[in-house]
């Protein structure tokens, strides 16, 4: 379902993917499968969004960034793709981001272009994340730093990765 108060330039949307009002998706992007973009999203031409994705209101994806399935992005969440931004001058590439496989992030954090967010880490809301961030790592702060591990069902578990939770190592 695409709002018709979105503008839609892509075909490369999959089924069952939702994208509400106020959306600008360029031309060029690719989005999987039952996704759900929410009201003002901007998603540039460079951008490679895969099944199983919700992106909250208010989040702009620039060229450069890749969001793996299962990912969740909060409201508000900022990226970079370009780390000496000049008004009118453009860099030969920008940077590269990469968000893995069922990987959270918080309300409201920026992630600074060129690093990756491994599969199921969390990062919490409000955080500036300036490194990659490892499997199943818990990161937070300003600027955000290593707080833990998740288990793969979210919750905070210890360093062997046993969740208090679902009672599963994972």
């Amino acid at each position: 379902m695409i709002h018709k108060l979105a503008d839609v330039q892509t075909d490369k949307v999959g089924k069952n993917t939702n994208i509400w009002q106020f959306c600008v998706v360029l031309k060029n992007a690719k989005i999987g499968s039952n996704c759900n973009i929410n009201a003002q999203v901007l998603i540039e031409n460079d951008v490679t969004i895969g099944n199983n994705v919700t992106v909250k209101s208010g989040v702009q994806i620039w060229d450069g960034i890749t969001l793996e399935d299962n990912v969740f992005i909060g409201p508000n969440v900022t990226f970079t793709n370009d780390f000496l931004p000049r008004s009118k001058q453009y860099p030969k590439e920008f940077l590269k981001t990469t968000i893995k496989k069922s990987a959270s992030i918080g309300a409201n954090s920026t992630i600074i272009g060129g690093i990756t967010i491994y599969e199921y880490a969390m990062i919490g809301a409000g955080s500036v994340v300036t490194k990659d961030v490892g499997i199943q790592e818990l990161w937070y702060g300003n600027p955000a730093t290593f707080k833990g591990y998740v288990c793969k069902c979210g919750q905070k578990c210890n360093e062997t990765l046993v969740c208090d939770e679902c009672k599963e190592n994972k």
